[in-house]
């Protein structure tokens, strides 16, 4: 679902490795952990992603990223626009 909005190459398989849903103080939070796996099969890359909705109206909701190296460093971070995915 993010892969192209996070510029994952298309030689590159983006492997959702786990989930967690969380409600807290009105928000509802989806958390993804991905793998970024290059042609070789090597882990070139983890990500993070919560996709968070306010329960209440509006309902606004916000997607932000981690990139992280393959042992947990923190690379770079982000929002991603709903509307882009």
């Amino acid at each position: 679902m993010y892969q192209k909005t996070l510029g994952i190459p298309e030689n590159h398989t983006f492997t959702q490795t786990d989930t967690k849903w969380a409600e807290r103080k009105g928000q509802d939070t989806d958390t993804y952990w991905y793998d970024e796996i290059d042609e070789n099969n090597n882990i070139v890359a983890k990500y993070i992603v919560k996709d968070s909705t306010c329960i209440y109206p509006p309902q606004k909701r916000t997607i932000q990223y981690e990139k992280l190296s393959p042992d947990g460093n923190y690379i770079k971070s982000g929002s991603i626009n709903p509307k882009d995915i």
